[in-house]
């Protein structure tokens, strides 16, 4: 595991209350709830003055104390790309492990891979006051958190960083991965490879990719165009690349499927060729191991990740000012039989 510091410190925790924005604006603290809550009784002038101190101070209305009024129970909020993928569902375990040690509620929800949801969501969970924040991003611009940052929420990316910001990132180490997966493939007389990823805009297909094209260059090896193709996981779109890679005229002898979603429809166009294909996928699955021949993966470890990340994320809150730094968790390559088919040449 390495760790890259960068950027300036920050210190979290110390998000402003109303009090502060009362004092800055030289008002009561009567005056500054009926400025946030939209209630009538109150100047232009003086609104005015309060909303400049809303501003300058970066304060957020606390939404939960409008449910909870007694007490206070630290809260973590975890953005997810897709609740039903596998991947997440690990990685969600190990970061509700560490909230509970440290006696913090955690509060999750899916962005859908989509950038406006993801906002969405993450803006709604800082309105309630959570403490903190650990997201799987699904856009590539987060500065729309910034304010949220500087106003004390300790945030932690994972899987992919942050976009357009400096914050702390949790992050598998794509590159390497992906460069082993296919130079395993290489070893075993592999020339024609075809690699199958997600959407060319999110950072761990382009880091794939990048360890796919590295390993190819570093055994002499060319890439035609027709080997490689990004985009939608689903299964209609990942069946038509591979059937295509598979149907051209120096069809590939070995695909490398870009996740666990590319991976397990790749199985079933295989299972239908009357060739055998080599075939390594990106992140482990479930029943992997048992399909016929079973399927060598480069195994991630999102357990690893989601408690790498909480435990950042709490020691950011315990008053950690280092700067933002980046995390990289090691792969592993398990060889069950898939990525160890010989070519069969046409």
């Amino acid at each position: 595991m390495t760790d890259t510091a960068r950027g300036t410190s920050r210190r979290y925790g110390t998000r402003p209350t109303m009090k502060d924005v009362a004092a800055r604006a030289g008002v009561g603290l009567k005056t500054v709830s009926r400025v946030v809550n939209g209630e009538p009784g109150v100047t232009p002038d003086t609104e005015r003055r309060v909303q400049e101190a809303i501003t300058s101070l970066g304060f957020r209305r606390n939404d939960s104390a409008r449910i909870l009024r007694k007490g206070r129970t630290a809260s973590i909020g975890l953005v997810l790309e897709d609740l039903a993928d596998p991947f997440y569902g690990p990685l969600n375990r190990a970061v509700e492990e560490v909230a509970r040690r440290h006696g913090a509620l955690l509060i999750n929800g899916s962005s859908a891979e989509d950038p406006a949801r993801e906002q969405e969501l993450v803006l709604a969970l800082c309105a309630r006051r959570v403490d903190g924040l650990v997201i799987i991003p699904a856009g590539d611009d987060h500065r729309y958190l910034e304010p949220e940052i500087t106003a004390g929420i300790a945030t932690v990316f994972v899987d992919r960083p942050a976009g357009r910001i400096e914050a702390d990132a949790v992050l598998s180490d794509n590159f390497g991965g992906a460069r082993d997966a296919v130079a395993h493939l290489i070893a075993h007389g592999h020339r024609r490879i075809g690699f199958i990823g997600d959407q060319p805009r999110i950072h761990t297909a382009r880091e794939r990719l990048r360890g796919y094209h590295s390993a190819m260059a570093a055994a002499g090896l060319p890439v035609d165009d027709s080997w490689v193709s990004l985009g939608s996981t689903a299964p209609d779109r990942v069946r038509a690349a591979t059937t295509t890679m598979l149907d051209a005229p120096t069809p590939v002898t070995a695909v490398f499927a870009g996740n666990n979603r590319v991976t397990v429809t790749a199985v079933r166009v295989l299972r239908e060729r009357p060739r055998p294909v080599a075939l390594v996928g990106f992140d482990d699955f479930e029943l992997a191991d048992l399909v016929r021949p079973a399927i060598t993966v480069v195994a991630q470890d999102p357990a690893h990740m989601g408690r790498t990340a909480a435990g950042l994320l709490f020691r950011r809150l315990d008053g950690i000012e280092d700067p933002p730094r980046s995390t990289e968790i090691p792969t592993r390559l398990i060889a069950r039989g898939s990525g160890e088919i010989p070519p069969s040449e046409s």
